[in-house]
């Protein structure tokens, strides 16, 4: 049950973890923030994770993501997977392999994008898809991440956090298994987040990329923030261009302080690198979109207005980007919201379409709970 906002007591809906509304998130951000800060502080503390990304002065820099960590000795950086010890970056996973689990999952799997993709519609065949139609029978390697560069406080996967407990997996053990399962018609990379461990998405979708048989369906798609290195975002966004897969962003939110709010972070690099994908693939491979959107719909913050605006972002690159509204789940430190109401869904629908052309809802089922 939402609570009254500590900074106006309006009655708005307000997460427990927050305390705030959207109304101060976006008129009185900077007191807003410094009280939304203490669930991020809570939702970190019991991983053992830091509140807040290390700028410690003379520690050891970063860059993988837009955490843009400096991590001073004996500390860990914000995805909990590298650290500094002795003066020098250490990280929980070995040469070569990488904390993630993986997992078959039958087409046509519950994708975001399935609705426009080669294996939800056969779009792309022969070159892109195994059938001209639906890819009933084949298979999606899902490749779980643990680690993330946010800290949204409704993450439905929250368990990526258990970096400690991860499952050490190398790039010839998903290669090989790939390579000796032709049912297996695409890779898609999530978690948590890529971006933390992109480099090893990278190199083992390079390795089955140019690896399998000629001729051979295999896509390589991307679920992620999208707060990665620019260069290695453009890297792994090459492959997924040649393999005939596609890139979500996870757009939470366009306002800066309430995306910050929600995540920890704000949204500046994400809508560059969303930016600069469109602008450097999507004519590449017309008809075939290899670039997509998604927004969760958070009761009482991922309003119209927000989704409107996401919609604008969107459509000044190019209307014809697809783009998916997320019916929302209680879980996580917003547990206490309520699955979206139908007057939110409808409304954002309405503002999105507004904008742009290929709009879908996701989760609808939800909507019958």
């Amino acid at each position: 049950m939402s609570i009254r906002c500590a900074l106006c007591s309006g009655e708005l809906p307000v997460s427990k973890a927050l305390k705030v509304c959207v109304r101060c998130l976006r008129e009185r951000p900077e007191k807003a923030l410094e009280i939304a800060a203490e669930g991020h502080v809570l939702s970190r503390r019991r991983f053992g994770l830091p509140s807040t990304p290390p700028r410690t002065r003379g520690g050891i820099p970063c860059s993988l993501c837009a955490a843009g960590c400096v991590i001073g000795e004996g500390e860990v950086g914000y995805c909990g997977i590298r650290g500094n010890r002795g003066g020098r970056m250490y990280t929980l996973a070995p040469p070569g392999k990488a904390l993630l689990h993986y997992y078959l999952d039958p087409h046509v799997t519950n994708c975001c994008n399935a609705y426009f993709c080669p294996a939800g519609t056969g779009a792309g065949y022969p070159k892109y898809a195994c059938r001209n139609g639906p890819e009933l029978g084949y298979y999606n390697l899902a490749l779980f991440f643990y680690g993330c560069g946010l800290n949204c406080l409704f993450c439905q996967n929250w368990s990526h956090k258990k970096v400690r407990e991860a499952p050490h997996v190398s790039v010839d053990e998903i290669v090989n298994l790939t390579l000796s399962n032709n049912r297996i018609s695409c890779w898609c990379w999530f978690g948590g987040s890529p971006e933390p461990q992109l480099p090893f998405a990278i190199e083992a979708s390079r390795r089955v990329h140019e690896e399998k048989p000629a001729g051979r369906v295999l896509r390589i798609c991307y679920e992620w923030n999208g707060d990665g290195n620019p260069s290695l975002v453009k890297r792994a966004a090459e492959i997924v261009l040649e393999s005939g897969g596609n890139v979500k962003f996870d757009l939470k939110a366009f306002n800066p302080n309430i995306h910050k709010a929600l995540t920890g972070l704000d949204n500046k690099r994400i809508l560059e690198n969303f930016e600069m994908v469109y602008r450097s693939f999507f004519d590449k491979r017309p008809g075939l979109p290899v670039l997509a959107a998604t927004t969760l719909l958070v009761p009482g913050y991922v309003d119209a207005e927000e989704v409107s605006a996401i919609a604008e972002f969107i459509a000044s690159l190019d209307e014809t980007i697809p783009y998916s509204l997320l019916v929302f789940y209680p879980h996580f430190m917003m547990s206490d919201l309520p699955i979206t109401p139908w007057k939110q869904v409808i409304e954002c629908y309405r503002a999105a379409t507004r904008h742009l052309k290929r709009v879908e809802i996701g989760n609808i089922h939800l909507l019958a709970i």
